[in-house]
C-alpha cells in the first residue's frame, strides 16, 4: 500500500479540520505533512490519527503540525442537551474540570449549570 493511501484518513481530517498552509509530499517511503491547526486540540487530533493508523512511534511519516492560536486549547459551540460537565468529559477527560471552563467563559456565563446551544465557549489549557 503506498504511504499517502495508507494515511489518506489523516489527509482527509486535515481537510475536515480546515487545516492551513497544507502541505504533502512524498519522499521515498515517507509521507511529509506540515499545516497550522487552528488549536491544540486539532492538532491532537491529527496527531490520534496518525498514530492510530501507524502506532506510537510510525517511521512512515512525519508531520510538523504548528498551532495558530496557542491561547486556548478550543473552542466548543453548544449542542442542545450538552452540559459543561459532558464538555469537560470529551476534552479533559474528566466531567469534574467544567469549572475551569466556567471560569473561562464568565463573560458569558453566569452560573455553570445554564448553557445554552449555539453558545461559543473557549476550552482553556490546563
Amino acid at each position: 500500500m503506498a504511504v499517502k493511501q495508507k494515511y489518506q484518513p489523516v489527509l482527509d481530517l486535515g481537510e475536515e479540520l480546515s487545516i492551513k498552509n497544507g502541505d504533502v509530499s512524498v519522499e521515498g517511503d515517507v509521507l511529509k505533512i506540515k499545516g497550522t491547526a487552528n488549536t491544540q486540540y486539532e492538532k491532537n487530533l491529527l496527531w490520534d490519527k496518525i498514530k492510530e493508523i501507524g502506532g506510537q512511534e510510525p517511521s512512515d511519516i512525519m508531520a510538523n503540525i504548528s498551532v495558530a492560536d496557542d491561547s486556548i486549547y478550543h473552542k466548543h459551540t453548544v449542542k442542545s442537551g450538552e452540559t459543561l460537565g459532558k464538555i469537560a468529559k470529551h476534552y479533559y477527560g474528566d466531567a469534574m474540570k467544567y469549572k475551569a471552563i466556567f471560569e473561562a467563559n464568565t463573560s458569558i456565563l453566569s452560573n455553570p449549570d445554564v448553557i445554552h446551544p449555539d453558545q461559543e465557549l473557549v476550552i482553556p489549557n490546563l
